[in-house]
């Protein structure tokens, strides 16, 4: 199985315009804990063998999901994590406005697929 998660967490963090947006590397892997809003949170949806070779996996299907989790529009920020995950190889397939009512907090989520070679980066 490929591990796409440092991968994506490193992309983002280097991305300082996405960085600044966020006030600091506030970008998490599944929860953010008592981070300050704005932040990221991302998580694989799937991850599966995808392509076989003499009855061994050379590639794997991937699904990510990307959640920014703010109290403004999250529209800029969205735009560079769209952009950093087009530049890592995924197409983003879905993208949904959610407003968590409870919290008053805009959560805007973005799904993205991919296939990866083993050893491929």
């Amino acid at each position: 199985m490929i591990n796409p998660k440092p991968e994506i967490l490193q992309a983002l963090e280097t991305n300082q315009a996405l960085v600044s947006l966020l006030g600091g590397e506030k970008i998490f892997w599944l929860v953010a804990g008592d981070a300050e809003l704005p932040y990221i949170t991302y998580f694989e949806l799937t991850n599966f063998d995808s392509e076989f070779s003499d009855d061994e996996a050379t590639a794997s299907s991937i699904e990510i999901q990307v959640d920014i989790w703010t109290k403004g529009n999250p529209q800029k920020i969205a735009e560079e994590s769209d952009r950093t995950m087009t530049d890592l190889g995924y197409y983003r397939y879905g993208a949904s406005d959610l407003y968590e009512d409870d919290t008053k907090i805009f959560h805007k989520v973005l799904r993205y697929e991919t296939k990866k070679l083993k050893g491929e980066r």
